[in-house]
């Protein structure tokens, strides 16, 4: 085999060997690419974050909102996803049970409301 063969089969090599393994660097660092149980994890987020908006339009749709508002504002901090489950908003139309991860995000905007009216 003539060395110019040898060559250019020898970087032929390491080019199927580095190749996938910086496009695997460049897509997974830059192009956005990701793994299943990261998807899921960002999906089940959005999920969470949208029920969250939807507890917090319900708080507000109520007939009784700014009694509601000034009573949120005196719990304690650390009560406060207790009394949006206690109210019920946290439960979502359609469903049967509440989904306990909504609470602290709706508490979290209900808190931004009181903020934003101050």
């Amino acid at each position: 085999m003539k060395m110019e063969t040898s060559g250019k089969i020898k970087y032929g090599i390491w080019g199927l060997i580095v190749g996938p393994v910086v496009v695997m660097i460049v897509g997974f660092g830059w192009g956005g690419w990701t793994i299943a149980s990261t998807t899921e994890k960002i999906a089940a987020q959005a999920v969470i974050d949208k029920q969250a908006a939807i507890c917090i339009a319900q708080f507000k749709n109520q007939a009784n909102y700014e009694e509601k508002l000034a009573a949120f504002g005196k719990v304690e901090d650390w009560k406060k996803d207790d009394y949006i489950h206690e109210g019920g908003w946290d439960k979502m139309p359609g469903q049967e049970k509440a989904d306990s991860n909504v609470c602290q995000p709706c508490a979290d905007g209900v808190e931004l409301l009181i903020k934003t009216k101050s």
